[in-house]
């Protein structure tokens, strides 16, 4: 304890002092590689006795959870925490388009998808709204500034719940526990319903687990040869999870609620992770892994497609291809989360990106062995394989603009992490508690080596691996840092626009090319998002002098447009597109220099122009209105609101019932389902008319 406690009070002060020898952070030290090369060693340091505490603490193989857990949470914060520490402003420039939306909701008391289409899944922000209003919360500064720490801190409550069901060693649960905090690079765990819903997910499977979970040996002899054979021989061996006994049906029945309830928010918030949870049922299910039946995929399925025909029609009506054409192309979208992401950079960014990399090759490598370790000592770990494998078949969803490798990797890593963690430590746990031991399993081989040295070398490999993991995650965390790190001066230009910003405002943002899918490198939306447009690009060259295209687009645009330059996206030019390191400084000078142009904002990180002369009488336009004519219907939709109801609650009644056991009211199951599957007809085909009535008609 007094270990981790002198590494976290070293951690902080190297962070927090002011800059000089061995401690404190300048951030104009920051550069291509991140925040790392600006942290003094001490850090790093601090970093090491942090770890070589919590494995101090796990070699002595008891289960010492309240100390361990400290521990953690001590190594959560150093890393997790650092953009906390060091910055002045809340990180990540999309976190405030997030809080924008909040503020929007609690001022209006309504959700507006005409302004943005994640508004269509307005469960986070409603949440927050709530919330905050009633909490008398204005400045979500500080909320913003904590979310990532925070959200690590929740995620790790029910993942060590999903390991507390997993037949490992304390060694192996501690330290999957361990990885799960060091790998977790990728950065939605800011305040976003992504973030957010990670958390559901994990809640979900920790319940499907502890209160469903199904372990039972197998009784049918083992084909004698083939493929089958083979499968046999994995249904025969030991179980990686522990059997779940001595529930009440009370205790399932209010889990189950749970459940629906997780799902629920997941839907109403989030356009991937309730497919996630989805396909976790769907595949205990199939793997045997669940007391549940199939009712429930099916319950949950139709909800997700309710959702997204009935509440979402505003977004998908006139882009069905949008929404669609990524299905089923594996290969474009996996090139678009790979290959994608590492070209066009300097070559100290690249090395951020190829770290990141080299982490998903590390942690995928390492549960390989994992699982092969385990296979060798007769145990077959579904579950982890499940958590491991079905995210992967997101691929076939969509590209997600090119993000959904990310969202892949942070569902696959309760999977991974587990995995992985059984390379050091594969072994069962004892066979009773009275003994503090691991099971060592039997050898054919004559010569092995001696266990008690076997285990200390696995504890310092392990060791070794977190302490690489621990420096990599800096290097690929905050390899972005020179861009996604807010400053107080961006921030105050854009406070500057929401100041004169009635009755609307544009503000036009720099982009190398020109796309949809190009979004803003600054702190925008906190603020009047239904007055303020963000919606203009304005095109930049290599050659800084050439601002012809960029005071043409602020031309086309009407009164009160605004164009922007910051050093974040000056920053994200430099390292992504290769523009030179004066570029920022002469564009601002080229633009200075403009006679079409005047400056009516400046500071150190960012400078607002707009045009210098309007024609006499122009004024300025009114927003777009976001309330519409109301979302179109078809002819059919009344019966599918009523179909929906009655599978819904013969689904969930079905479910219900089978909770007293499989041989218990089989009248009256066979009843519901027969009530069921007309009416779910009935809802798929009326969904599937809205589809093809609405988008042609729009």
């Amino acid at each position: 304890m007094v270990l981790v406690l002198e590494g976290l009070l070293m951690y902080i002060l190297a962070l927090r002092v002011a800059p000089g020898p061995l401690r404190g952070v300048d951030p104009a030290n920051i550069n291509g590689l991140g925040l790392i090369s600006a942290l003094p060693v001490t850090a790093f340091i601090a970093i090491l006795i942090m770890i070589v505490s919590f494995f101090v603490t796990v070699a002595q193989s008891t289960d010492r959870k309240f100390l361990l857990l400290f521990q953690i949470a001590a190594i959560t914060f150093a890393l997790h925490g650092a953009g906390a520490l060091v910055a002045s402003e809340p990180r990540f420039p999309t976190a405030y388009i997030h809080a924008g939306f909040v503020e929007f909701i609690s001022r209006t008391g309504e959700t507006a998808i005409s302004i943005d289409a994640r508004m269509g899944w307005p469960g986070f922000f409603a949440l927050f709204a709530f919330v905050t209003k009633a909490a008398g919360i204005t400045d979500m500064t500080t909320i913003l500034q904590w979310t990532p720490l925070l959200s690590n801190l929740l995620y790790l409550l029910p993942f060590v719940l999903i390991l507390r069901q997993v037949a490992a060693t304390t060694k192996a649960r501690w330290f999957a526990a361990l990885l799960f905090i060091l790998v977790q690079w990728i950065g939605q765990d800011y305040f976003s319903p992504q973030g957010f819903t990670f958390a559901l997910y994990l809640a979900f499977v920790a319940i499907l687990l502890r209160w469903f979970g199904r372990v039972e040996p197998r009784t049918k002899p083992v084909p004698p040869k083939g493929l089958r054979k083979l499968l046999g021989k994995l249904d025969a061996m030991t179980p990686g999870e522990l059997a779940n006994t001595g529930t009440y049906r009370a205790d399932k029945l209010l889990m189950l609620l749970m459940l629906l309830a997780l799902f629920l928010a997941s839907v109403a918030s989030h356009q991937i992770t309730p497919f996630m949870m989805m396909g976790v049922v769907t595949a205990f299910l199939i793997f045997k892994r669940t007391s549940l039946t199939w009712a429930l995929p099916f319950l949950l399925g139709l909800l997700t497609l309710a959702w997204i025909s009935y509440m979402t029609v505003g977004f998908w009506a006139g882009q069905i291809d949008a929404i669609f054409g990524g299905m089923g192309k594996f290969l474009q979208n996996f090139g678009s989360a790979t290959s994608d992401r590492v070209e066009g950079s300097d070559p100290a960014h690249a090395l951020v990106l190829q770290a990141r990399l080299g982490i998903l090759v590390v942690i995928l490598s390492l549960a390989a062995a994992g699982l092969l370790r385990r296979l060798r000592r007769g145990v077959f770990d579904r579950a982890a394989l499940i958590l491991l494998c079905v995210p992967v078949l997101a691929l076939g969803l969509q590209s997600y603009g090119g993000e959904i490798g990310l969202r892949i990797y942070m569902f696959a890593l309760p999977g991974s992490c587990l995995l992985a963690a059984f390379a050091f430590f594969p072994n069962l746990p004892a066979d009773s508690a009275d003994v503090r031991e691991e099971t060592v399993p039997l050898r054919k081989r004559n010569v092995r080596f001696n266990p008690e040295l076997t285990r200390k070398i696995s504890v310092v490999l392990a060791a070794c691996f977190a302490v690489l993991f621990a420096f990599a995650f800096l290097l690929a965390r905050y390899g972005n840092e020179k861009f996604e790190r807010v400053t107080t001066g961006e921030v105050a230009a854009l406070h500057y626009v929401y100041d004169h910003d009635k009755p609307s405002a544009r503000v036009l943002y720099l982009v190398p090319k020109e796309g949809p899918e190009v979004t803003p490198t600054l702190p925008w939306g906190e603020r009047d998002v239904e007055l303020v447009n963000f919606g203009a690009q304005a095109l930049v060259h290599k050659d800084p002098t050439q601002i012809a295209d960029a005071v043409r687009k602020l031309k086309e645009q009407p009164r009160n447009s605004y164009l922007m330059v910051s050093r974040g996206q000056v920053s994200y030019l430099q390292l992504n597109e290769g523009f030179s390191e004066d570029w920022g400084t002469r564009f601002r000078a080229a633009l200075d220099a403009s006679p079409d142009l005047k400056k009516v904002f400046s500071n150190e990180d960012a400078a607002l122009y707009t045009w210098k002369k309007f024609v006499k009488g122009t004024e300025i336009p009114d927003p777009n209105p976001y309330k519409g004519r109301g979302d179109p219907t078809s002819p059919w939709t009344p019966v599918g609101i009523g179909a929906l109801v009655v599978t819904w609650v013969a689904l969930f009644g079905y479910e219900v019932i089978r909770l007293n056991g499989p041989n218990r009211a089989k009248r009256a199951r066979r009843g519901l389902v027969f009530l069921a599957v007309p009416a779910f007809a009935i809802s798929l085909a009326v969904i599937i008319e809205r589809f093809i009535h609405i988008a042609s008609n729009n």
